[in-house]
């Protein structure tokens, strides 16, 4: 389902990619993002204050994804992390998640102390991506879209699947409202293609009127991942307080 030189450098696709965003999208794009900014203008400035508060370095954070096209763009969000923080922890788990086929499950999702105070929440809330109505309105993104991947998981990706990059990353998408983390690296790559391939205006909206829902759920297992995180291991497993068990990690 994906290939096996992950690391060895791109592939390059054997189709050119020449798609053009719709009116419709662009213009839902503009309008939505500005309503939101405008909305959400008093979160994000209690965000930026609280961020410098808690931790020392900048507000946004910047990093290059791989956007339409296949061309490289900067993204922005919401630093949850600690400045200099050592990003191959991340990309060696994003590496064993993608070779075994595993659901893409976050790194913190039981604790990651490169975490700031905060940083948990802001990351499960989705509000640490709210800077990225700017990468919207830059037409480097859509609301709705391919995952924007990095160029590591860029490199796994076979010639066929390259079409996920004929139209523009979104800031949701259909593998977002279909499972996210629960979902793996084929199953997610299917979801692009399939978005890609299928893209139309009531695609497009359903996507934006599940994506709350969707995050109030991974609010919801904040608190689940949090109760995880307090269990002692026990055998390999994690030792429940509340019952006489012990639950096995892939199953928490």
């Amino acid at each position: 389902m994906y290939s096996q030189n992950f690391g060895q450098g791109p592939i390059q696709s054997t189709n050119t990619l020449v798609r053009r965003q719709p009116k419709w999208e662009r213009a839902l794009d503009v309008l939505l993002s500005l309503i939101a900014l405008v909305l959400v203008s008093p979160l994000v400035l209690i965000v930026a204050l609280l961020i410098k508060l808690v931790s020392h370095g900048p507000i946004i954070f910047k990093q290059e994804r791989i956007g339409f096209n296949g061309k490289p763009f900067l993204i922005y969000k919401f630093r949850t992390m600690e400045v200099n923080t050592d990003e191959t922890v991340h990309k060696n788990h994003v590496k064993a998640l993608i070779k075994q086929d595993l659901p893409m499950g976050k790194l913190d999702r039981t604790g990651d102390s490169r975490l700031i105070p905060f940083g948990r929440f802001l990351r499960a809330s989705g509000i640490d991506e709210l800077p990225q109505f700017l990468n919207v309105l830059k037409r480097e993104m859509s609301l709705s879209g391919p995952r924007p991947c990095l160029k590591s998981e860029q490199q796994a990706l076979t010639p066929e699947q390259h079409c996920r990059f004929e139209i523009l990353p979104g800031l949701t998408g259909l593998w977002q409202v279909s499972g996210k983390n629960k979902v793996s690296f084929s199953e997610m790559v299917a979801l692009d293609i399939k978005y890609a391939n299928e893209k139309a205006l009531g695609l497009y909206l359903v996507i934006l009127l599940k994506t709350p829902f969707v995050i109030l759920h991974q609010i919801a297992d904040l608190r689940h991942s949090v109760e995880i995180a307090k269990m002692p291991l026990v055998e390999g497993k994690l030792k429940s307080p509340d019952r006489n068990q012990n639950i096995p990690l892939e199953q928490a």
